[in-house]
């Protein structure tokens, strides 16, 4: 396998991961007031997932993955495939972007959900639970629903690797950067 090949591989799966890292950081820019857990506790007396997840930023960051997958789908049709792939050129890209977007919030929630039980409070840092649930809940929605196209597509090591240990990195950089902005109150 040659370099170049191998950037492509990395190039193509950061591309098709777009969709579920983009939600994550637009449901920042919607934040709302309502949260999703209502301001209830669960058993344990805790928030069921805290302040900060919100159903305008759910939904708003969920849609923005969904809306940027229909562009990056677009315009695929028009770059090399190699590096940058269509989701597909069925109507199968809309439920495999629907996975993508909405599985990356609701792992997002699952991870806060997870962090209330450690105690961990609304905004602290947990490190992996923060920045891989998102992904490897929109690949378990991918794996009930399109397994042959996640197998396809993330089912290699080249593309495995490249968002299990990019994904933290990308996570940290984002989130740094929208502290500096002042979209967020912490950096992680």
């Amino acid at each position: 396998m040659s370099a170049i090949s191998i950037l492509a591989e990395i190039i193509a799966s950061l591309w098709l991961m777009l969709p579920a890292y983009i939600p994550n950081s637009a449901a920042v820019l919607f934040k709302g007031q309502t949260p999703m857990d209502f301001g209830k506790n669960f058993i344990d007396g805790r928030r069921i997932l805290g302040k900060g997840k919100t159903w305008r930023g759910f939904l708003g960051g969920s849609i923005t993955g969904f809306i940027v997958g229909i562009i990056q789908n677009y315009l695929a049709a028009y770059l090399p495939q190699e590096w940058f792939p269509r989701f597909s050129t069925t109507l199968n890209f809309l439920g495999i972007l629907l996975c993508l977007s909405f599985g990356a919030m609701m792992g997002d929630a699952l991870g806060s959900f997870i962090k209330r039980r450690l105690g961990i409070k609304s905004g602290g840092r947990a490190f992996l639970l923060d920045q891989l649930t998102f992904v490897l809940f929109a690949w378990l929605l991918l794996a009930i629903f399109y397994p042959s196209w996640l197998l396809e597509h993330f089912g290699k090591i080249v593309p495995l690797l490249t968002i299990l240990v990019l994904t933290p990195l990308i996570h940290r950089s984002v989130n740094i950067l929208a502290y500096k902005m002042g979209k967020k109150d912490v950096p992680w």
